[in-house]
């Protein structure tokens, strides 16, 4: 018997899918991959499996109400979620917030971009293997989410920043906190510098891997650190400034080749821009006790006005309101009883706040912005998040529409990932740092 061999096999490509139970793809991805032994040669993405629904929710839900979904977008940065909508809302109504307001709007989502990139950063290390940046990196997103969490009473979800201004001013204990974490921060980010810039594997598996150029990161609409990285040089906060970004400096920093080594040394910069920001706002922020109360009186002409009245009740606040207080009200609101809240001590103590009360949270009531469309983005932790809103004149948005950042970055995954091996995929997904609840909309 004869045996006849045969030199070369007949190559065949392989299907295997990617997804959505892939612990990487974070249930809501799923990528169809044809491969040549471990070499993509095609892929084809899938997204949808999260089904949240946000903005058709939005249409069934009050302005104010509809505040705490913006939330669970980006749930790793949810503060910039909160600006983002809340001023695409006071473009509409054409009210502004206080000055102090605005600055605390600065230092909330600066830390909420840190707290992002921190994130962003740890999946892709260890997805690496690189397990030791992993636990730096968490480390120093536990001291963000520390000072977020004393400031806003929540560490994700904080529905914090208000239509007119912020739930309630900054902790009086905020100072030490805030040092601790900006000093930790920038400690923890020397150690990874020291850790993975100049680390042969680290640098093997991200130099010249799913490189995207200027005009395709332009074509697939990226914003954020992942245009950045291209060399593109725009960022929200410096095209078109809102709150007070204009009144600090920073610098906008830029990768070279638009690979994941870029993407992770983008995001890194960005970081240390950003606690430079904190700084700078903290100065600026105005401290001086309000010149006006709550309720728009001079305080000569509030001082007669309640010689009028009846002496109100004292009330003693819960501790969850702390830093919300009525006398507080001027440095972080809005003036105008229809776009915020009343104060508490007003809803409790007097039938003139009970109303107002009511009439605020009343169906049919409420914030009624006029007939109208408006546009407002502002730069989120992954890029451009923006809110298209349209109004019917009714306390419910017509029509409510966001242009996340995600959606048009993970779509150039397919060709990202071309010609390079299934270990690469993960690293490249995660530098990508797709968010699901803002993905899935």
């Amino acid at each position: 018997m004869t045996f006849r061999i045969q030199k070369e096999a007949k190559k065949e490509s392989m299907l295997i899918n990617m997804g959505p139970s892939h612990p990487a793809m974070h249930g809501t991805i799923r990528i169809m991959l044809e491969l040549d032994g471990e070499r993509v040669l095609n892929a084809e993405l899938e997204v949808g499996y999260l089904h949240r629904g946000f903005e058709k929710t939005c249409e069934h839900k009050t302005y104010f109400n509809l505040l705490p979904y913006t939330d669970r977008l980006n749930y790793v940065s949810p503060l910039i979620n909160n600006l983002g909508y809340v001023m695409t809302m006071e473009k509409m109504l054409g009210i502004e917030a206080p000055e102090r307001a605005q600055w605390i709007r600065v230092i909330m989502s600066e830390l909420s971009r840190v707290s992002d990139h921190l994130t962003a950063l740890a999946a892709m290390t260890m997805e690496c293997g690189a397990f030791t940046a992993f636990l730096y990196y968490i480390q120093a997103r536990e001291e963000i989410w520390r000072v977020i969490e004393q400031t806003t009473g929540a560490r994700m979800t904080t529905s914090y920043i208000r239509i007119g201004g912020v739930r309630a001013d900054l902790h009086p204990e905020i100072d030490p906190l805030l040092d601790k974490a900006i000093t930790t921060n920038r400690a923890l980010l020397k150690d990874c510098h020291g850790l993975l810039d100049k680390n042969k594997i680290w640098l093997n598996r991200t130099r010249d891997v799913a490189v995207v150029s200027p005009e395709m990161a332009i074509n697939y609409g990226f914003t954020g650190p992942c245009l950045r990285a291209t060399g593109v040089s725009y960022d929200v906060r410096k095209a078109h400034p809102y709150c007070t970004y204009d009144q600090v400096r920073f610098e906008i920093p830029l990768g070279d080749n638009g690979d994941n080594f870029d993407r992770y040394m983008v995001r890194m910069k960005e970081m240390e821009q950003s606690l430079r920001i904190i700084e700078q706002a903290r100065k600026k922020a105005p401290v001086s006790p309000p010149s006006v109360l709550a309720d728009g009186l001079e305080p000569a002409e509030a001082i007669k006005a309640s010689r009028a009245k009846k002496t109100e009740a004292k009330i003693t606040l819960s501790p969850n309101l702390e830093g919300s207080e009525k006398e507080v009200y001027p440095r972080i609101l809005t003036k105008g009883k229809k776009y915020i809240v009343p104060p508490k001590e007003d809803t409790y103590t007097n039938i003139e706040g009970l109303i107002n009360h009511f009439n605020f949270f009343m169906k049919g009531h409420g914030i009624r912005p006029p007939k109208g469309d408006v546009y407002f983005s502002v730069e989120g932790g992954s890029g451009e998040v923006g809110y298209y809103i349209v109004s019917d004149g009714t306390d419910k948005p017509y029509r409510l529409h966001l242009r996340g950042p995600c959606f048009h970055i993970v779509a150039a995954l397919e060709e990202m990932i071309l010609g390079h091996y299934i270990a690469d995929i993960i690293p490249t997904f995660g530098g990508l740092n797709m968010i699901g609840g803002e993905l899935d909309r």
